[in-house]
């Protein structure tokens, strides 16, 4: 007994600094990122903040694929992505709802989310688990569900805005936003139940979820899980502070892009990727675990639960508020999601994925980091 509560206490000791870190920053943060025109200060500031925040994500992730155990696929990712897709819905509401005026800040965080899954976690993901395993297999009916969900929620949301004529900007009439929220909560809604309920097996994938687990456990010794609320309220206690400290870590990376007059979109970008980085370390795990129907429920559903939550919650806010919301992508992101979305139904038309897929995916993630820098 003594055993396990030491075992338990060292393991969980990065929750000791990232809470210890959460609260000075609360405390102090705003004397301390007052003036960061000391170059070493800037650096401290940026370098510590991103270190215990990304810490924090590692374990977000042990504590979901501890849940992921008890509970069974696909449980387990959705807990996760719930989590993280939560947590950026919060950060853009605050922004929105704190007075500063950014009419294309949903937009542009779920196009960064967009692209940063569906082409640099894909990519990464199938490109690193082909090189391990050749090639790698999945459900083929959960992959089509999820995609038969995002592209319309995508082109609804991301592309109509443009189409319509009700106003001069890429948003949208009171009607137009109330109807889209409907549509967006019906469809996720809908989804999940079929993922959770009606049609399970389509997110599963026993016969080569059972084999990897048998890999793991005889080289690299399986998870031992604990309790479901034990989990449960650590994966909350880690996640938390990711989205305080991630307010926090916005001012060196503004200040940085204003000093050395690097594009605005970056620091969406740098910020986006960080409240990511928990799904796509789980998403990494799994397909080197030849577990790629988890990594296929982290990545996909991720994208849909950004639109499906998302935009229901900005639109809400800008009905309420009356703060414009431009939700229509411009220029070459409207190519770029159209491509994207294209390759990705290529991509996940068969059973099985190769190395060259992960190689096409990246290519078009290096593709939309060039458009940020030149657009």
């Amino acid at each position: 007994m003594t055993n396990d509560i030491t075992k338990t206490l060292r393991a969980e000791a990065p929750l000791a600094v990232v809470i210890a870190t959460t609260l000075a920053f609360l405390v102090f943060g705003k004397d301390w990122l007052s003036d960061l025109s000391n170059p070493l200060w800037l650096a401290l500031m940026f370098g510590w903040l991103f270190a215990v925040i990304l810490w924090a994500a590692l374990k977000v992730v042990h504590h979901a694929d501890g849940l992921a155990i008890k509970l069974g696929e696909p449980y387990g990712t959705l807990i996760l992505t719930l989590s993280v897709i939560s947590i950026e819905v919060l950060m853009i509401a605050a922004l929105m709802l704190s007075g500063s005026s950014n009419p294309t800040l949903a937009r542009d965080t779920m196009f960064a989310v967009v692209m940063i899954v569906l082409n640099g976690m894909v990519g990464l993901t199938l490109l690193l688990g082909a090189l391990r395993h050749h090639e790698q297999h999945y459900n083929l009916q959960g992959a089509n569900a999820y995609l038969s969900v995002i592209i319309p929620l995508a082109l609804l949301t991301l592309l109509l805005p443009d189409m319509t004529v009700s106003t001069s900007t890429p948003s949208l009439t009171g009607f137009q936003s109330a109807f889209l929220i409907v549509i967006c909560i019906a469809l996720y809604g809908t989804f999940l139940a079929i993922q959770t309920l009606r049609h399970r097996g389509y997110f599963t994938d026993d016969h080569v979820e059972a084999e990897a687990g048998e890999a793991d456990h005889s080289d690299h010794g399986a998870l031992k899980p604990r309790s479901v609320p034990f989990h449960a309220l650590l994966l909350l206690a880690y996640l938390v502070p990711v989205v305080l400290l991630a307010k926090k870590l916005a001012v060196p990376i503004d200040y940085g892009i204003e000093v050395l007059s690097l594009p605005a979109a970056l620091g969406g970008f740098i910020v986006a990727a960080l409240v990511l980085t928990p799904e796509a370390v789980g998403a990494v795990q799994a397909a080197l675990a030849n577990r790629l129907q988890r990594a296929v429920n982290i990545f996909l559903g991720s994208v849909m639960a950004t639109i499906g939550l998302t935009v229901p919650a900005v639109l809400a806010i800008s009905l309420a508020t009356g703060k414009i919301v431009e939700l229509g992508l411009q220029g070459a992101d409207i190519l770029m999601l159209a491509v994207t979305l294209l390759v990705s139904m290529v991509t996940f038309s068969a059973a099985r994925t190769n190395l060259l897929q992960g190689v096409v995916h990246l290519t078009l993630f290096l593709a939309y980091l060039m458009l940020i820098f030149a657009p």
